[in-house]
């Protein structure tokens, strides 16, 4: 159909009842539809993390209804608000306890940036203690800007290569 935009490393050729593809592309294409978000809900802007799984922006279309509040259980977590030096302990902590791969959206212009709170107790951005993949602007950002981020990411995980998160284990002898 050439209406439909094509799918990013997704290519599939069908004989007959096979679709021959690459075993990485199947697998992106999982994880890209089955995130599993971490709320870090900080601040004002855990009002509109939670909106977006609301009927009414529906975040479950994209495969993350789940949220996880295990960090063992997710590979998404969503820092949305202003993040204190005492705070960010715990959110990294949080951070590491979860299992690769996974991935951090800063949600709000406070989790990006520290926000207009430019104090010795508000860190200037969570990117200080965690890799973050994608940013949302906004005060606070609204459902649907945490759900064009959230599409953003799956095009991210989409074009991941597998190799990356697979790391090399030592040979026992």
């Amino acid at each position: 159909m050439s209406g439909q935009p094509k799918e990013i490393g997704y290519n599939t050729k069908v004989e007959g009842d096979v679709i021959v593809t690459r075993a990485d592309a199947v697998l992106n294409w999982f994880r890209k539809n089955s995130l599993w978000p971490m709320p870090m809900g900080l601040a004002c802007c855990a009002i509109e993390l939670m909106a977006a799984g609301s009927s009414r922006f529906d975040i479950s279309r994209f495969g993350s209804e789940v949220m996880r509040f295990s960090p063992r259980q997710s590979d998404l977590m969503i820092v949305a608000g202003t993040v204190t030096y005492k705070m960010g302990l715990a959110v990294k902590r949080i951070y590491d306890q979860m299992a690769e791969p996974k991935w951090v959206i800063a949600m709000g212009a406070c989790a990006s940036t520290g926000g207009m709170y430019r104090s010795y107790a508000v860190m200037q951005g969570v990117d200080n203690i965690l890799p973050v993949d994608v940013y949302v602007a906004g005060c606070p950002p609204r459902p649907e800007a945490l759900l064009d981020a959230l599409m953003k990411l799956q095009r991210k995980v989409a074009t991941e290569p597998l190799i990356r998160t697979q790391k090399a284990t030592p040979a026992h002898s």
